[in-house]
């Protein structure tokens, strides 16, 4: 049995022989798929030990996997994610109580035991899943730093875009997922889920904030923080996705009214084919997010936009009305714009002191319990830790927001409530909400399906880091230069399953143009050079 998508013979010719996946009892597992894997496994042809082994040989894994074989055997699959593999974020920060490290990628955290199982985790072990490892990260989920290396931690070195070697993956790197496992998982506050899928060439599902519990996840904002899946197709990110989902008394987001039963919807249900885009209308903001993409990227989304509306449905301008106050003029993510009762940087390093020091002193076998031991230690590791500018190529600004953090000391005073109810405001009413009911100038409302980004830069992603709400990527295709273009789409708080329709629809569509996503090249794989500079 293949793993070859619709419409493309997948070959790994053109990948350096040391990258290329070996077949397994002769099949071929290049890109394969959670369905196809739970095809082969009920025919008989591999079981999940055998996979297992092929993806990374862990001995703890093995023995999880021939537990979950055994059942396999006696007629019991717990869920579609029984028996296959998956990477959770970390040597970050979603908690693994084994012989995993979960560290943040700093030397800081190095034999700190954790109390317990992430509750994300606890739903993939029961669930099925085999959890190989923890991919690496940028150190402190990008917190640290005004300026530094995404991808890179001291714990875990350069993380690379398996596109361009010499290039990073974005703020949180799913490079290590696609070509090893079908599914992980990852954090975001701002970013860290929506950025890497685009530039990696793979599907991120950012959920609602509430969708899915922070429990054990080492955090940043309370507010903003969210957990949320990658993978080869929308399907199988949203198999990831369903495995997490679930109400956490320890998790008061994750228990609000209008979250109730969210963990009751199957959100495979809402899978859909091109067909379905007949008679949709989708909303593409201009000012400051289409007009700032640049044109190498554009001419790849018009081509897709040009095939959604011979499907039948409407791509119509719309605008984000916060934009000249919420967007830099050149379209770039930036979290400390305006003044301190308008930057969502103000309420992040509030949250973080708050809410790091309230992980740390769970912690046991570490003298490391709060943002200022952090610092301290970084100060004393300056070979690794980078704690000054000029110290590490990865770190040019050394540790100034993990500084400015301890500056701030936590304090929740009247600049902070005007902060979050400032960002939250804009980025809602007069952001995303106000997008998906256009008012156009001639007085009409103009109400959208979704909206549609081509969002390299994050301004998309950040008002929905802002407002809480959730995103879709999808790839369609390479630009010019020969680096993977996606397509975002967002919408309000509790819109995972409308998203998922549309997203999978568009895939549908990018499928019959194209074949399957397109896949790692490994240019310049020879590189060790430590990037700083975004993606052209």
């Amino acid at each position: 049995m293949s793993s070859k998508g619709p419409g493309r013979s997948l070959s790994q010719q053109g990948i350096p022989e040391d990258f290329r996946i070996p077949t397994l009892n002769s099949l071929d597992l290049y890109e394969v798929t959670v369905d196809t894997l739970q095809c082969i496994m009920s025919e008989g042809n591999m079981t999940s030990v055998d996979y297992v082994t092929h993806c990374l040989e862990r001995i703890h894994a093995l023995a999880i996997a021939a537990k979950l074989d055994e059942e396999r055997q006696a007629g019991h699959v717990r869920s579609i994610l029984h028996g296959i593999p998956v990477l959770v974020k970390d040597r970050k920060n979603m908690a693994t109580k084994d012989k995993m490290q979960t560290t943040a990628g700093s030397w800081a955290l190095l034999g700190s035991k954790v109390p317990k199982d992430a509750y994300v985790v606890s739903r993939l072990r029961d669930a099925g899943a085999v959890i190989l490892g923890h991919a690496n990260m940028s150190e402190w989920a990008s917190v640290r730093s005004t300026k530094y290396s995404t991808g890179y931690s001291p714990r875990g070195g350069q993380t690379r875009n398996p596109f361009d070697l010499s290039q990073s993956p974005c703020r949180i790197p799913a490079f290590a997922m696609p070509e090893i496992v079908p599914i992980s998982f990852g954090t975001e506050t701002d970013t860290s889920i929506i950025g890497p899928a685009g530039v990696n060439g793979i599907v991120g599902i950012k959920p609602t904030v509430g969708l899915t519990s922070r429990t054990g996840v080492i955090p940043i904002s309370r507010n903003i923080d969210t957990v949320g899946a990658f993978g080869r197709t929308v399907a199988d990110a949203v198999a990831g996705l369903s495995g997490i989902v679930g109400p956490d008394e320890e998790d008061l987001l994750t228990v609000t009214e209008s979250r109730k039963d969210k963990e009751k919807e199957a959100h495979s249900k809402f899978l859909a084919t091109s067909a379905a885009l007949k008679g949709a209308k989708f909303g593409l903001p201009w000012a400051r997010c289409w007009d700032s993409v640049a044109q190498p990227r554009k001419d790849v989304a018009l081509r897709i936009f040009e095939a959604i509306e011979n499907a039948g449905a409407e791509i119509l301008r719309t605008e984000f009305p916060c934009a000249e106050d919420r967007i830099a003029p050149d379209g770039s993510w930036d979290w400390k714009r305006g003044g301190p009762a308008e930057s969502e940087f103000t309420v992040v390093k509030v949250d973080a002191y708050n809410d790091i020091n309230a992980y740390l002193s769970k912690l046991s076998k570490t003298p490391i319990r709060k943002i200022e031991d952090i610092v301290a230690f970084n100060t004393r590791n300056a070979g690794t830790e980078g704690p000054d500018p000029g110290d590490i190529p990865a770190f040019p600004s050394g540790q100034d927001n993990l500084q400015e953090i301890v500056r701030c000391g936590g304090l929740k005073d009247e600049t902070y409530w005007k902060a979050l109810g400032y960002i939250q405001h804009q980025s809602r009413a007069q952001g995303i909400d106000a997008a998906l009911n256009f008012n156009t100038e001639g007085g009409n409302i103009t109400e959208f399906d979704a909206l549609l980004l081509c969002d390299r830069k994050g301004a998309g992603q950040q008002l929905a880091a802002q407002a809480g709400y959730p995103i879709i990527s999808i790839p369609i295709g390479t630009d010019s230069s020969g680096y993977p273009v996606s397509l975002s789409l967002q919408h309000k708080a509790w819109q995972e399953g409308t998203l998922i329709k549309w997203a999978s629809a568009i895939e549908d569509l990018v499928h019959h143009m194209y074949g399957w996503r397109p896949t790692p090249t490994y240019k310049m794989h020879q590189s060790k050079n430590i990037p700083l500079d975004p993606l052209p």
